[in-house]
């Protein structure tokens, strides 16, 4: 039987790093062996190029550079025409204008399965822009695939097209069962992420200025670095707070497994699932994160693996925190729970047999 013909259309690929980049590696490379999957994305800045990465084919159009987070590429366009010629399916990530618009141009009429990771929430005056080519989009798809119900519910464009979403968990790979978790003081907390606005860190450190007896390690780098660090300066937090800004898979996997809780503080919608919550639960940690109308809470579940508080809320941050120093038996609990919540709802392998089943019409 012939493979499928497959073509992933994204903003960037791997080696740039994001959630949406991490699921479309996971697609491209988890479905090699059942379908003939090819990648399309830009490149940030610079001439197109074209590469095999890990048995990939991936086709990186030129682009003068990002306005408003979106590659200007011209070229991106013909190319979409070319390679979605032959294609059986064609997986759009949104939001992504530019994939749409070449969508639109190309005339293509197979099969579109579209991947609705969150609204557009920072770029609103864009949004105003391009809202008839999202609507020409939505109707134009043959599924909608998202994370969670969260995203449909939270989602100020998919509920007129319920009927088309296909909920499709995002998967993290299976990893060994942890340690068992030493009862210590100073607490570890444990961020990782863009240090960016929406993602709520400078919350984090003033809430952490409130909880004695906890360190925390931020992970990541951003727009905010600088700023994150003079607000730990001048909140006196001193060595209870560690920035990481560079670190490899592996080094990230072991803050993972040092933390004895992860912290997950955004403050808007732009954070609609949290890929990085279901990495630390199935190191059995439990999760502190935030009532987001997207697919955030619906990850760790309040009272069950983690406590969930309203965003921007720094003293109700804090007493979550101090409730996890304070109950180490319900902080083991919560993580033994977190890790049961993986093995059940948010396996990599789950996650690809639903999207091949989307693939073949099941």
């Amino acid at each position: 039987m012939e493979k499928i013909k497959v073509l992933q259309v994204n903003k960037l690929y791997f080696p740039a790093t994001g959630g949406i980049e991490h699921v479309v590696r996971q697609l491209a490379e988890g479905l090699q062996k059942d379908t003939k999957t090819e990648v399309l994305v830009c490149q940030k800045k610079g001439k197109g190029a074209e590469e095999v990465r890990n048995g990939v084919k991936v086709h990186r159009a030129s682009s003068l550079g990002v306005f408003c987070s979106m590659p200007i590429s011209f070229s991106f366009l013909w190319k979409f025409r070319k390679l979605a010629k032959d294609k059986d399916v064609v997986q759009l990530h949104a939001p992504f204008p530019l994939g749409d618009l070449a969508c639109y141009l190309s005339g293509y009429r197979g099969k579109v399965v579209l991947w609705w990771h969150s609204d557009i929430v920072r770029q609103k005056r864009l949004m105003r822009i391009i809202k008839p080519l999202t609507a020409w989009m939505l109707k134009r798809a043959d599924v909608i695939v998202v994370a969670t119900e969260g995203h449909i519910e939270g989602s100020d464009y998919l509920k007129p097209y319920r009927q088309k979403c296909v909920v499709i968990p995002y998967g993290v790979p299976q990893v060994e069962a942890p340690q068992t978790t030493r009862e210590r003081i100073p607490v570890q907390f444990l961020f990782v992420g863009r240090l960016v606005s929406y993602k709520g860190c400078a919350v984090l450190l003033r809430a952490l200025q409130k909880v004695p007896n906890a360190e925390l390690t931020l992970v990541g780098n951003g727009t905010m670095k600088e700023e994150l660090e003079s607000l730990a300066r001048e909140l006196q937090l001193g060595e209870r707070v560690t920035f990481q800004h560079n670190l490899n898979d592996r080094q990230v996997a072991e803050e993972f497994q040092k933390c004895d809780v992860f912290v997950l503080p955004s403050i808007t919608k732009a954070e609609a699932f949290g890929i990085v919550q279901i990495e630390a639960m199935a190191w059995s940690k439990p999760v502190i994160n935030t009532w987001l109308p997207s697919g955030v809470p619906h990850v760790s579940l309040d009272g069950i693996t983690g406590i969930t508080v309203e965003p921007e809320n720094v003293d109700a941050l804090a007493e979550a925190m101090k409730k996890m120093i304070e109950c180490p038996k319900m902080r083991k609990q919560m993580g033994e729970a977190a890790r049961a919540r993986v093995q059940e709802c948010f396996l990599e392998n789950d996650m690809l047999e639903k999207v091949l089943r989307v693939y073949q019409g099941g």
